[in-house]
């Protein structure tokens, strides 16, 4: 099984697979046809030459038998030739061959497979070099061209994975690569599924794991970012203060049309300052008159005056009148 280095080296187990084609069926067949040719030549044993080719026979006989059944797995399919011809595509389960004449050539997996790969000091459209780890997700959907068409259909998986990678990475700016990975997954998935579609394997999908930049040019990316976040707050605090020096202007001219409401918002404001616990406010002469505060204290004074300038009734009690009157 081919397997790829997080570095981009290519490392392989077993290409292509081989399975031994001994199972339990294949034993018991050659225990069964060596047992009767064994006793074949127990009941020949007066005649030693019939004795010894009915040994030979059924050891042949056993060992053909032997080497007849195959048994493949559920996601398994066997790629049998007969005479160097491809003959078929077989499993899952159990099928039988011709020995000498078949032969299993290979065990196709049909089963989803992953490959890590990998792109090292890969320039980015904007000249950044970049190292970048990405898994592909994979699977063989026709067995016959990918034991056929390609020799090893794992590595040439990988190796177009890799070079796939490579070509994305050099289209793609940097701030578009760290920002918009989904699109370049779809893209190479595409890019890798146009590949090997010739070969019998279907993309399922392609993920990056990671994007390491030069630490340089993080930090001047780390810089770049502050100063924006910088320069969005002072767009929004200048915006703040454009919307309350507007507020203000409204509430000058509705000020300016009424003095009074304009006095006691400015008591309220000295009242407001005042309330808090511990505080101390020393106010001028001078704030004191522009609130007009005298001219108040005179109105209600005045006001108090004329009140008790207005007279009051007083009840007067009238004499009552003498009895018979």
């Amino acid at each position: 099984m081919a397997e790829t280095k997080l570095d981009g080296s290519l490392g392989y187990e077993e290409t292509p697979r081989v399975k031994i084609g001994v199972n339990v069926l294949s034993v018991i067949l050659f225990l069964l046809v060596a047992g009767a040719a064994a006793i074949a030549a127990v009941v020949l044993a007066e005649r030693p030459l019939h004795a010894a080719g009915a040994a030979a026979s059924g050891l042949v006989l056993a060992a053909l038998l032997g080497l007849s059944p195959r048994v493949a797995n559920e996601w398994e399919r066997a790629v049998v030739l007969r005479m160097g011809r491809f003959r078929a595509l077989i499993g899952p389960g159990l099928f039988w061959v011709i020995p000498f004449f078949d032969r299993v050539t290979m065990w196709v997996d049909l089963r989803v497979r992953t490959s890590a790969f990998a792109a090292e000091k890969t320039l980015t459209a904007d000249t950044v070099p970049v190292d970048v780890d990405a898994v592909l997700f994979w699977e063989v959907s026709d067995g016959k061209r990918a034991a056929l068409a390609v020799a090893d259909y794992e590595s040439a998986v990988s190796w177009a994975a890799q070079t796939a990678l490579r070509d994305i990475i050099g289209k793609t700016h940097l701030a578009d690569m760290l920002t918009g990975r989904e699109a370049i997954d779809d893209d190479l998935k595409k890019l890798i599924d146009a590949r090997t579609h010739a070969w019998g394997i279907v993309v399922r999908s392609v993920e990056i794991r990671d994007v390491t930049i030069p630490p340089n040019l993080e930090d001047a990316m780390s810089k770049q970012a502050q100063a924006e976040r910088e320069k969005r707050a002072r767009v929004i605090l200048g915006d703040a203060e454009v919307e309350i020096a507007e507020k203000f202007e409204v509430a000058a001219r509705r000020y300016s049309n009424n003095p009074t409401a304009f006095q006691l918002r400015a008591m309220n404001m000295l009242y407001e300052g005042l309330k808090e616990k511990g505080s101390l406010m020393v106010v001028p002469s001078s704030t004191v008159d522009s609130f007009n505060a005298g001219s108040l204290a005179g109105l209600a004074a005045t006001m108090r005056q004329a009140a008790a300038a207005v007279p009051v009734p007083v009840p007067v009690a009238l004499p009552r009148p003498a009895d018979g009157a």
